[in-house]
């Protein structure tokens, strides 16, 4: 039987607080893993912001508990959640829900940075930022850093601590056509 990775790193965290008497570490960051969320019960914002990949419905009760007021989804609509509706599991637990869909290469650019920060700028509280992995989050935080006056250099290292991977080859291509 094959295990998935997640859950089964979010048992190894919890077997070994117990093991040592202490409780798992709080996730800290920009980006966050969800199985240290889940596990830990703690999660604080960078700035407002915390990015990470899908979450499921513990992590979402602990970023509720921690004061966040919203969810952001980058995914499309047809990409898998993982959760049977995370809207009407965001919203049970009071968080706002905003899909803002980031589908295909093409929607990497400042427009959509534009209208991530319109979104952000509307709400007032702690965000948790997701897409499925958190690679289009960093990516998108990246070129919002731009717009926000930062350099090239600043907007990467931001986008990389946001969750930015495989897309930093498109951003650098965004960020030169500015």
């Amino acid at each position: 039987m094959k295990i998935p990775v997640k859950p089964y790193l979010w048992i190894l965290a919890i077997t070994l607080a117990a093991c040592t008497g202490q409780e798992p570490a709080p996730a800290t960051g920009t980006h966050v893993d969800i199985a240290v969320v889940a596990a830990s019960g703690h999660v604080s914002p960078v700035n407002g912001i915390t990015s990470s990949g899908q979450p499921d419905e513990a992590a979402l009760r602990v970023f509720a508990d921690a004061g966040y007021v919203a969810v952001i989804d980058l995914r499309g609509p047809d990409e898998d959640r993982g959760m049977a509706d995370e809207r009407a599991a965001a919203e049970a637990l009071g968080l706002d829900y905003v899909a803002l869909p980031i589908a295909g290469r093409e929607a990497i650019n400042f427009d959509t940075a534009k209208q991530l920060d319109e979104v952000l700028q509307g709400i007032d509280g702690p965000v948790l930022l997701h897409c499925g992995s958190g690679n289009r989050v960093g990516a998108i935080l990246a070129l919002r850093e731009s717009l926000h006056g930062a350099d090239n250099d600043q907007s990467i290292a931001y986008g990389k601590d946001a969750g930015l991977t495989g897309l930093e080859g498109v951003v650098r291509e965004r960020l030169g056509e500015k």
